[in-house]
């Protein structure tokens, strides 16, 4: 007898839905997986049997064939157990097996048959929904991720004797009720608050700049002048999160297996801190089984890079693409995986080996040759894709002792989010999602400066020997400080302040 069932198969961040087929036929008794199964897939054959046998239901002594088609997708992780062994149990007749071809079932199989969560819920139950089944079936650690689909009825289990029962009829499993979403705010009760930072004023505004219009910011100081601190409150201000937004962020951590599964969605904007001794794997993602880097879980977010020069330079290089593209394309022999990569890149760095370049209250000990190799460790390249070089000063005993409270978060954000309205009502529903994301095209459409700003805008490039990417840099953040007043044409102020923000283009000494 063949029963027939469905499931997932993750690829990238997306689930691609699996037919499972078990075929019970005379012969000695064996477990047989094919269709490209993975490692941990294959393991499924001692948990399923075990499970099946625990929770009292007998486990044929014949030949077993379970195809995972299509066959030439590869199939990895736990959650091909519960489908499997709902298979065995169909093909054996102790499930009706019409039901059974109306849900797509994802989950892990302990050997005492409780079934267990897996990374992909959510994907899985879009793709359930896609391809117009009854329902998913998962575990209830992943109900409330795939609870946020709507159009499909997600039924949250805890026992393979739950799920026979309820393919059977002979018991009643509620629907789990929608996972609504509301966009999580900074809160100043548990959160860091711009409103605690003494000083810095100019580094606060070149933030409030990065967050209105998506742009990618470097802090350059010495030690102790609060770069890590303004850098920690940045999240604080960028624009609220959208549906679509949480959504694909969801997609992410849920593949990646780091989803919360009490709230089971992604309501604040990710912020991702690596260690400089990070891989290039693990900050772009790839690997042998193909997982989201620290790129990919910034999405939407923030990419925060403390001590910049120390990261490897090979490294830092990879980070072109993602910048660029805004998604990372892993090719395998194969088949090829694009992740998803839109964050803002947030940087931090000294500026000069001793730390003391610049400062007025310390001398620097480092020679101009020394100055010039550390800042090499940082291309060209890379640095024309940062949009700010922002110096940060060490703070003042006037404004350390200074009781007074700065500017709060919240003020801050309602700016930016009134910056981004402008941003999105400009470009339009199919338009790039911010300043920063704008084509060539969109460039020449929307960023004229006047005829003051054009001269001002030529010295600067004449000067600092600006490239054509940093020219067009400077365009876009000069567009993002006139959306910040309203103002609807590019006058010399905002040139000049978007100038300001190219410390790195000029010369070390």
């Amino acid at each position: 007898m063949i029963a027939r069932t469905f499931s997932a198969a993750l690829h990238g961040v997306d689930a691609l839905v699996v037919d499972v087929e078990v075929d019970v036929a005379p012969g000695l008794p064996q477990l047989t997986i094919v269709g490209l199964a993975g490692g941990a897939v294959r393991e499924s054959r001692d948990r399923v049997r075990a499970a099946i046998r625990n929770a009292g239901y007998p486990f044929p002594m014949n030949h077993l064939t379970v195809n995972l088609a299509p066959a030439d997708l590869r199939k990895e992780g736990t959650g091909f157990d519960l489908p499997i062994a709902l298979g065995i149990l169909a093909a054996a007749g102790c499930v009706k097996p019409e039901r059974l071809a109306r849900h797509l079932l994802v989950g892990e199989m302990g050997l005492e048959a409780r079934v267990k969560g897996v990374p992909g819920a959510l994907p899985a139950a879009i793709a359930a929904r896609d391809a117009r089944l009854d329902g998913i079936i998962v575990s209830r650690d992943n109900a409330r991720e795939a609870a946020i689909v709507q159009g499909v009825d997600v039924f949250a289990v805890d026992h393979l004797q739950e799920v026979v029962e309820f393919l059977n009829g002979e018991r009643t499993i509620g629907a789990e009720p929608p996972n609504l979403f509301a966009s999580d705010t900074a809160d100043p009760a548990r959160d860091d608050d711009f409103s605690e930072v003494r000083g810095q004023e100019h580094a606060k505004r070149a933030l409030e700049v990065a967050a209105a219009g998506g742009h990618n910011i470097v802090l350059i100081g010495p030690p102790g002048s609060g770069k890590t601190m303004l850098a920690r409150r940045m999240g604080t201000i960028l624009p609220d999160l959208e549906f679509e937004e949480a959504l694909e962020t969801t997609k992410v951590y849920s593949v990646a297996g780091l989803l919360d599964r009490r709230s089971g969605l992604v309501t604040r904007r990710p912020f991702r801190s690596p260690h400089h001794t990070i891989s290039d794997v693990g900050l772009v993602g790839g690997g042998t089984v193909p997982r989201p880097g620290e790129v990919t879980l910034a999405h939407h977010g923030v990419l925060f890079l403390d001590e910049l020069p120390e990261f490897r330079r090979s490294t830092l290089e990879v980070l072109r693409q993602p910048i660029e593209e805004r998604a990372v394309t892993i090719s395998r022999a194969l088949h090829t995986i694009r992740y998803p990569a839109s964050f803002l890149l947030l940087a931090a760095m000294n500026p000069c080996p001793c730390g003391y370049l610049g400062d007025v209250r310390r001398s620097c000990s480092c020679g101009a040759e020394e100055i010039r190799r550390y800042r090499a460790r940082i291309s060209g390249p890379l640095l024309d894709r940062i949009d700010l070089h922002v110096e940060v000063s060490a703070v003042a005993w006037k404004d350390l002792s200074d009781d007074r409270a700065g500017e709060p978060s919240a003020v801050i954000r309602e700016r930016v989010n009134a910056a981004r309205a402008r941003q999105r009502e400009r470009f339009g529903e199919h338009g790039p999602a911010s300043n920063a994301a704008m084509r060539t095209r969109d460039v020449k459409r929307h960023c004229h400066p006047s005829a003051e700003a054009l001269v001002l805008l030529e010295k600067a490039i004449d000067r600092l020997g600006l490239s054509a990417r940093a020219y067009v840099r400077i365009l876009k953040v000069a567009r993002t400080i006139a959306d910040l007043e309203g103002a609807k044409g590019m006058g010399t102020a905002h040139v000049a302040e978007a100038i300001q923000y190219r410390s790195l283009d000029r010369a070390v000494i």
